[in-house]
């Protein structure tokens, strides 16, 4: 929903415009690597409901592979409600069926590809496929945004991935304190080969040898901020898959959410590879 303003308190406001679009932190991002023209193959969970067979199409529709998106009859699809200001800014409402049955046990696939990126909404499929990663020696990327889940499981998620990056939001929430130097030292382990968080126009604050490094984005006019988060996640995964090196991949990464910000929409923003080679040059995708 398009609003003039979010609404501080409790009240009835008109939307200047309404889209119904797919969404939700890995499938856009998997949208994302595919625009981007990579291969992406999605797995998850959804109810055999009008909203899961959308979501379906639209991801069939941009060319992701649903081989491993399981339908659950008796179920409701995750789903949420977002409203977007003038600024682009966005508050959003999100819901998922809390019993979704959650066993990963008929997620096999036996080729992850040249990486893996997960969310925390399905632990038990993230952390299976993590490790999967961390067998096959291939790179993985963690989505760490706010969660429902124990801070526990979360824990257990964090330190399974290799490269974590957090949303300003689901690094407070897990270790107490908006301190983000505090807060990601808290979470780094020896393991992870990059450990950050994303702040919005700030671009990436991350973890160097124990010093708080930061890149900005590229400056565009910012119309959407949905989706940005979920662009910089696929197309991390996408520049590490092709062994990018790190400063490299966190530029392009921060150049694909900028434009994704500069498009309204949180799918329908997201660049694919010749919108961002037009923008820079210097990125050229195999």
């Amino acid at each position: 929903m398009t609003v003039a303003s979010i609404p501080a308190q409790p009240v009835k406001i008109y939307a200047q415009a309404r889209r119904d679009v797919g969404g939700g932190p890995a499938a856009t991002a998997s949208v994302a690597v595919a625009r981007l023209g990579g291969k992406s193959v999605f797995a998850g969970r959804i109810g055999n409901d009008p909203t899961g067979m959308a979501l379906r199409r639209e991801l069939d529709a941009e060319k992701v592979d649903t081989t491993w998106l399981k339908s659950f009859e008796g179920y409701l699809s995750p789903g949420s409600v977002i409203l977007v200001d003038s600024k682009g800014e966005r508050l959003i409402v999100a819901y998922s069926d809390p019993d979704l049955p959650a066993d990963a046990g008929w997620l096999t696939p036996e080729d992850l590809g040249g990486a893996v990126l997960c969310d925390l909404s399905w632990p038990q499929g993230a952390l299976k496929s993590l490790a999967a990663a961390r067998r096959q020696g291939i790179p993985s990327v963690l989505d760490a945004d706010i969660s429902r889940h124990d801070i526990t499981v979360v824990n257990e998620i964090v330190s399974a991935a290799d490269h974590v990056v957090f949303s300003r939001p689901g690094l407070a929430q897990l270790t107490a304190t908006d301190d983000i130097g505090a807060g990601l030292r808290r979470v780094a382990l020896p393991s992870h080969r990059l450990i950050g968080v994303t702040d919005g126009a700030d671009g990436l604050y991350w973890l160097d040898g124990g010093v708080v490094r930061n890149v900005r984005p590229p400056e565009v006019e910012a119309v959407d901020t949905v989706g940005a988060g979920d662009a910089f996640h696929g197309a991390l995964a996408l520049a590490l898959s092709h062994r990018w090196p790190l400063d490299q991949a966190i530029s392009f990464s921060n150049t694909v959410a900028a434009l994704k910000c500069a498009r309204p929409g949180g799918r329908a923003g997201l660049p694919a590879a010749d919108d961002v080679h037009r923008f820079d040059p210097s990125f050229t995708l195999p």
